[in-house]
């Protein structure tokens, strides 16, 4: 009985010792916290005074918009549908709808889903978003913890040779003034990042779609190549069979028999290049819809018309398309981003300021660490400046300042080469329309030049040569037809990519849902 009453008055006694540890740990960390925080609002009382004496105006050039010195009007002069005018958004936007092709429909929004250049460049837009994030946790305060348990004995030589702990936690936090803005130039320069990193994905998407419906034209085109060869492959059979029952009987001598199987083969000699340039097509587009090549075989299989023209399409004045360009905005933001980068280098002239702060405890024993007496702190201000780097820092300047001027002539470039690029696509899609008409009345007198041959041959009236020259000329101006057929298509495809249509269509950004056409794009200068 009395073990028991003595063990049941040490429980109570360890009780009662723990809550009152308890209590004061409680009581000491909640002093600790208030602390800090006072500690932490007395940083942004400082900051913010001495930010309204000095003032928030940042070093370096402010970034002034720059925009492309267009013409009035395109050079090229607009024949074969095209007119000037402005723009529809909604047709640039869904270029390839103009075609009226179900299948192109499917296969556009199939890349848009799979496509891995256009994944990759989601992935860069979402990396040049962690780093503008990254830049701008420079402009807070920063907090850190640290506790630590040490014990350690001196020298009996040099010294007492006792051995001593030391118990420590607390807060340290600090904050480095932006007064002359440095770090607000580098977020700056990490949005502009940010903004022209979304540009280039937009391009991605440009080039994407057009790629797409550039090699689906290109598999029709193969397709319709192919079946000319065969229908003359065919005729040519039929000839070189009536020759060669006609030398059996005695009518005809070898040579003609010899003609005809020469022109016959030579036909089938082209089928397996057709064959391979059309495997080619469907292969790259399987790929660009992110599938394995081969995916793509017996759903294209069908031989399917080349798309048809509209019978107009506007191209806008040339400021208009230049607007829509993103590769012309992206070096746009490439330049704003280098001009903040010189305000970063150019703060490194000046000294930077900097407040900081502790509290915590220390206690060179465990037991009476979390006492009220423990507390420790500190608060004060801090000056940093690089007085000589043997002008590092001038040099850092004139390095920047020559990267704007170069970002500057890469804007100019750029613009000049997107001018360039739809004049040379304007020019090609009406000239090409004309080449194919006079191919197309060329295919029709062959065709029937071929029948007249053939007749007056069997008649007697003509020798074979006749006949080849005519089966020749057909099968050569009939491929050369469906060539210009896809070349028209295709360069239509080549003027809405140059004007920059289709990026505004569809959702690319997977981190902050929105579509493209309602996209706000911040003005930051």
């Amino acid at each position: 009985m009395l073990r028991n009453k003595l063990k049941m008055m040490h429980a109570q006694k360890d009780k009662r010792m723990k809550n009152m540890v308890d209590g004061l740990t409680r009581k000491s960390l909640s002093a600790i916290l208030t602390l800090a925080v006072f500690i932490i609002l007395a940083l942004i009382g400082c900051a913010a005074i001495i930010l309204a004496l000095i003032g928030c105006a940042a070093v370096g050039p402010d970034y002034t918009l720059v925009k492309p010195d267009t013409p009035d009007e395109w050079h090229a002069e607009l024949q074969g549908g095209l007119t000037a005018g402005s723009l529809e958004p909604e047709t640039l936007a869904h270029w390839w709808s103009t075609l009226n092709d179900a299948a192109l429909d499917s296969l556009v929004a199939r890349a848009l889903k799979g496509n891995l250049d256009l994944k990759n460049a989601r992935a860069r837009v979402r990396e040049a978003r962690a780093l503008r994030g990254i830049s701008k946790a420079g402009l807070f305060p920063t907090l850190d913890a640290a506790a630590s348990a040490s014990k350690q004995r001196s020298s009996e030589n040099s010294g007492t040779g006792n051995e001593s702990k030391l118990y420590t936690a607390g807060f340290d936090a600090g904050w480095e003034l932006d007064i002359f803005g440095g770090v607000r130039r580098s977020v700056e320069a990490a949005q502009a990042d940010l903004e022209a990193t979304q540009e280039d994905l937009y391009d991605v998407l440009v080039s994407l779609l057009a790629e797409v419906a550039l090699n689906y034209v290109e598999v029709r085109t193969f397709q319709a190549r192919l079946a000319v060869t065969e229908a003359n492959i065919k005729t040519q059979q039929e000839t070189y069979d009536l020759n060669q029952s006609r030398y059996q009987a005695g009518i005809i001598d070898e040579l003609p028999v010899q003609q005809s199987l020469r022109i016959l083969e030579t036909s089938r000699s082209q089928i397996p290049a057709l064959k391979t340039g059309l495997e080619a097509a469907k292969n790259r587009l399987a790929v660009l819809l992110g599938e394995q090549p081969g995916k793509l075989h017996r759903e294209l299989a069908a031989k399917q018309p080349i798309p048809e023209l509209p019978k107009t399409v506007v191209i806008g004045i040339p400021a208009e398309t230049l607007r829509h360009r993103p590769d012309i905005r992206r070096a746009e933001r490439n330049l704003a981003a280098q001009t903040a980068r010189i305000g970063v280098a150019t703060a490194d002239l000046y000294p930077k300021f900097r407040l900081f702060g502790t509290i915590g405890l220390e206690s060179l024993s465990s037991g009476d660490f979390f006492e009220w007496a423990s507390r420790t702190w500190s608060i004060g201000p801090g000056v940093s400046w690089n007085i000589f780097q043997g002008g590092a820092i001038r040099q850092n300047i004139e390095v920047q300042t020559a990267r704007q001027e170069q970002a500057l002539i890469q804007y100019e470039a750029t613009v000049l080469r997107a001018q360039e690029e739809v004049e040379n696509v304007l020019v090609a899609y009406a000239k090409e329309q004309t080449r194919r008409e006079f191919l197309a009345k060329a295919a029709t007198a062959a065709q029937r030049a071929a029948i007249v041959a053939q007749d007056q041959y069997q008649a007697g009236l003509v020798d074979f040569n006749n006949v080849l020259d005519a089966q020749r000329s057909l099968l050569i101006l009939q491929d050369q037809l469906d060539q210009s057929n896809g070349a028209v298509t295709s360069n239509l495809i080549r003027l809405y990519k140059v004007l920059g249509g289709g990026w505004k269509s569809f959702e690319v950004d997977p981190d902050k849902p929105k579509t493209v056409t309602n996209r706000k794009q911040e003005a930051k200068q």
